[in-house]
């Protein structure tokens, strides 16, 4: 029978779901950015609402309830097309690059040599080109040609395990399915991290934290409705977080596979050798992950004239992580309080000092703390404002269970969207972030007034009564 504690949580749940519907179909990020952040803001209390909920229902049914909620709120994304960003259609261009026996590495979108791949719906003309996401491209004298492909003049950034993902999917597809084929994957693939959270929490009677992921507002909007690839290296993240203490050569193998889907999952590598003291042991992990990644780059390097790094040095400069001065609001939170010239050697000394904790203090049992503690930190100092990112970040949240770090999930999502609203875009990013670590500390804090830092047991007013076996009465 179910209980009031159950009933109460799947009604939150169910409001949710309902609410993400009502998100994801509005169209705002162009014409309304400020309605589209209190659709938002409403999703993510109704989540802190429902997690905060789910504490007191019973295991019995929690597992049921996240499982069943984590489906429905996954389904929510494909309530519509992709509404904020347009990753996903370079992602289908990909496929259909491959698909044609070409590497997408040798050809930007826009290069005459593809005209035969075109499509009205990744290429549309006339009219159709009004719209603020349509980039334009040549087309013949007299004519107006556009695509929904962002940077359609550059090679593509992706590396290979998500090349072959996107060329998996569109083998896959019927014809003229467009965007819902990468979502029905992102969908699944959501789920699948879902089920993998489950299975690791398990073995340690935490499963209540895989809500963090499963109800999350930002999986069905980045990794469903916008479709974005990320999802794919945090499913490969998660699980070999989850094996790497028993099996450090599959563990290593998957997080090879994760590094060769979107890179940033490299930041969870210091939190797999956590403990770590002979050099064996690290060996174990880091040799297979970077066999993996040579492994699936040769194919491509083999069968391409150009870069297989594509546009990723471009990248990297256009969105400022190497000069501070390029406009972009890297490194937000050092550039108040440090001259700008100061802050990516601040970046660095920081960051080095995080690994070096985790590697010298980190869990060896916990691989995922010290894996959030570097990806967190990497997010504070950086601050970037695409909120897709933060998929990684949230999915560990999952696995140790520090809720305080999902602020900077919502710190993206407000820099990305928010921010649009205002004529100051950069103080909005800067103060969600900032707030974010506010929250960061604050946990921290309460954690460090509740736990005593060598044993780990809960501090109190009065001693715990003890039986004459030692243990609490």
């Amino acid at each position: 029978m179910i209980n009031a504690r159950t009933f109460r949580t799947g009604i939150l749940v169910a409001a949710l779901t309902a609410v993400l519907v009502l998100t994801v179909r509005k169209d705002g990020y162009h014409l309304d950015p400020a309605g589209l952040s209190w659709w938002y803001a409403a999703c993510w209390l109704l989540f802190a609402a429902a997690v905060w909920s789910l504490r007191k229902v019973p295991p019995r049914h929690a597992v049921a309830l996240m499982l069943a909620g984590g489906i429905a709120v996954a389904a929510t994304g494909l309530a519509a097309p992709p509404r904020t960003s347009t990753d996903s259609y370079r992602y289908a261009w990909d496929g259909r690059v491959q698909a044609s026996g070409l590497s997408p590495y040798d050809h930007a979108p826009a290069d005459p040599e593809l005209a035969a791949l075109r499509d009205s719906w990744l290429f549309p003309a006339g009219a159709a080109c009004a719209h603020p996401d349509r980039a334009r491209i040549p087309g013949p004298a007299g004519e107006r040609h556009c695509t929904r492909i962002n940077r359609p003049q550059v090679h593509t950034i992706y590396p290979p395990v998500a090349e072959a993902y996107f060329f998996l999917v569109h083998e896959l597809s019927p014809d003229y399915t467009r965007h819902k084929p990468l979502q029905t994957g992102g969908a699944l693939l959501s789920v699948a991290a879902t089920a993998a959270l489950l299975m690791v929490l398990r073995r340690r009677g935490e499963v209540r934290h895989a809500a963090y992921w499963a109800w999350c507002p930002a999986v069905p909007v980045e990794a469903v409705n916008n479709a974005h690839a990320d999802v794919l290296g945090v499913l490969l993240a998660v699980v070999a977080l989850g094996i790497v203490t028993r099996h450090r050569i599959t563990g290593g193998t998957l997080l090879g596979a994760a590094v060769a889907t979107k890179l940033l999952p490299a930041v969870v590598l210091p939190g797999a050798l956590s403990g770590v003291r002979r050099v064996r042991d690290a060996a174990a992990v880091l040799l297979p992950t970077a066999a993996v990644v040579v492994i699936v780059y040769l194919p491509y390097a083999v069968l391409s004239e150009g870069s297989v790094f594509g546009y990723l040095g471009g990248y990297v400069q256009e969105e400022g992580y190497d000069d501070t001065s390029s406009g972009k609001n890297r490194y937000a939170l050092l550039r108040l309080i440090l001259p700008d010239s100061w802050a990516l050697p601040a970046v660095t000394a920081g960051m080095a000092l995080v690994v070096w904790h985790v590697l010298r203090r980190g869990d060896p049992e916990r691989p995922w703390r010290g894996a959030l503690l570097v990806t967190g930190t990497a997010f504070l100092l950086l601050t970037p404002d695409y909120s897709w990112y933060a998929l990684l970040l949230v999915a560990l949240v999952a696995l140790d269970g520090r809720w305080e770090w999902l602020g900077i999930a919502s710190a993206g999502a407000a820099a990305y969207v928010t921010g649009r609203a205002f004529d100051d875009w950069y103080t909005v990013g800067d103060t969600a972030y900032a707030i974010a670590a506010a929250a960061v500390l604050t946990g921290w804090a309460l954690r460090r007034t509740r736990w005593t830092p060598t044993r780990g047991k809960r501090k109190s007013a009065s001693p715990i009564p003890l039986d004459s076996g030692g243990h609490e009465v």
